[in-house]
């Protein structure tokens, strides 16, 4: 039933998307030309009642009313409703897409991992992806009605072979209300935990590697059956549909074309056919036509799910996997780059065009003068242009551009800002000294001043409370590192 058309698209050119129009199954066309043609007759027998029915004085009643729903009509917020509700749409049908259970990466892990040649290792891996396919047919036939149709009873999956006339009694005593798309699930375990013991998985590694996977092949069951209990708020989807049909249900009156001769503004010309107001219903209608399709991809219509092609695929796949190709592996021969270090396959003449050089990237191709190329080996020069760039940053790059020159601070060393000055004491905090330290007069707790003290052991860079410096003072240290006064005894 889905419709594919990814071939036509493969190229972009002249008529790539019209081609597209042209199809039927499918197409905005097969969707809407009911209610387009039930529209288009509703408008030409209203068009027809005021041409030839209705006396002058109707006429004139009848033309206020239009101008009055053609004037209304607009505050409907259609594009704005339409919009926010096709986008939560189609976000749902793709999160259902992607929780389609395949069994193929379970059936991979079985056929690696569950070991023996014989009938019983044969029958148990068989049985093992039997139950997980089991599972999905009964989650589909919960949700799909496609699939509930071809299995409308538990006895036509025994007759399908999807399951036994023992596993089916099993599954009828069961004492719960609920759905059982479970039970194979666990069916599954229990077989796998099995074949562990009976020593046909080797280790517990791979057993928890097969467990996982099954655990994420029931999850994505376990949000389809969310995804068709939980839809979207019945409330949203009604505001849709009366917003988009009461809107053209007031088009309806509001867009018939006047008498001319009444001077109406808009009404100049009587074209009889309302060609825009056609397009504007083709365009929402047939947007809310796809969300229509779309909100429950799992029906009948042509862009729903192959739900019963799904069935097929994965229950064959599953048994070849773990079966006939168990252990069938062709000869293990040299390839024809044996001796080759870089492969070069052969195009065909269709193909040759597309062959390209590596990308190496974008900016190998820049290209730097030769005297910028050499590396600056004066430091002292770094750095002062590092001072001067840091020290008018909203000039930077830009005054450089500009011509302006940046201020001329006094340039020093920055370990000569950092040094002890001769003579002076080592620190006046006595909180960082060392409490092994001998300690002297001059190393006393004194009060601090709220100006400068040039008597610090430290002081600060030259830059500092200068315009254009944005940083703190320095922090005071001492030469021994501080240390936790030691407690009183």
């Amino acid at each position: 039933m889905t419709v594919t058309y990814s071939r036509r698209v493969a190229d972009a050119g002249l008529g790539t998307f019209f081609h597209l129009l042209l199809r039927w199954r499918g197409s905005i066309y097969k969707l809407l030309y009911r209610e387009l043609l039930i529209f288009s007759l509703l408008y030409s027998f209203l068009s027809i009642v005021y041409r030839f029915v209705l006396n002058n004085e109707q006429r004139r009643l009848f033309e206020k009313l239009a101008l009055y729903c053609d004037r209304y009509a607009e505050l409907i917020p259609v594009s704005f409703v339409l919009g926010f509700y096709v986008t939560l749409v189609v976000s749902r049908w793709w999160g259902q897409f992607e929780n389609v259970p395949w069994p193929d990466r379970l059936a991979a892990l079985v056929g690696g991992h569950v070991r023996g040649g014989d009938e019983a290792s044969r029958l148990t891996r068989r049985t093992l992806m039997r139950y997980a396919n089991l599972s999905g047919v009964l989650i589909y036939r919960s949700v799909s009605t496609a699939v509930y149709k071809r299995f409308p009873t538990m006895e036509h999956l025994v007759q399908a072979g999807l399951m036994t006339s023992e596993e089916l009694r099993h599954l009828e005593n069961l004492p719960s209300p609920h759905n059982k798309f479970w039970v194979p699930c666990m069916w599954f375990v229990s077989l796998a935990l099995r074949a562990r013991t009976e020593g046909r998985i080797n280790n517990d590694v791979a057993l928890t590697a097969i467990l996982t996977e099954l655990n994420s092949l029931r999850a994505k069951c376990m949000k389809l059956y969310g995804y068709d209990w939980i839809s979207l708020p019945l409330v949203y989807t009604q505001v849709v549909t009366v917003a988009v049909y009461s809107f053209f249900l007031a088009c309806l009156i509001g867009r018939q074309f006047l008498d001319p001769m009444q001077g109406y503004p808009g009404h100049d010309v009587d074209f009889y056919l309302p060609i825009f107001t056609l397009l504007q219903f083709f365009f929402y209608v047939g947007w809310l036509k796809v969300a229509e399709q779309l909100i429950n991809p799992f029906g009948e219509d042509d862009d729903d799910f192959e739900t019963n092609w799904l069935v097929d695929r994965n229950l064959q796949v599953s048994l070849l996997s773990v079966d006939e190709m168990y252990d069938n592996l062709p000869m293990v021969e040299r390839d024809m780059y044996w001796n080759e270090s870089e492969p070069q396959p052969p195009y065909t003449a269709a193909s040759a065009e597309h062959r390209k050089p590596s990308f190496m990237g974008s900016a190998l191709d820049i290209s730097v003068p030769k005297e910028e190329m050499e590396f600056q080996s004066n430091l002292e020069q770094i750095k002062e242009n590092e001072e001067a760039n840091y020290s008018t940053p909203l000039i930077g790059g830009l005054g450089r551009l500009l011509g302006v020159q940046s201020p001329s601070f006094p340039r020093s060393s920055r370990l000569s800002s950092v040094r002890r000055r001769p003579g002076a004491p080592l620190s006046r905090f006595p909180l960082y000294l060392h409490p092994e330290a001998p300690s002297t007069p001059a190393q006393t707790r004194q009060a601090l001043n709220q100006e400068r003290d040039p008597d610090y052991a430290f002081s600060a860079t030259s830059l500092y409370e200068r315009s254009g410096f944005y940083s703190c003072p320095q922090t005071p240290i001492h030469c021994v590192p501080p240390a936790v006064p030691r407690p009183r005894p």
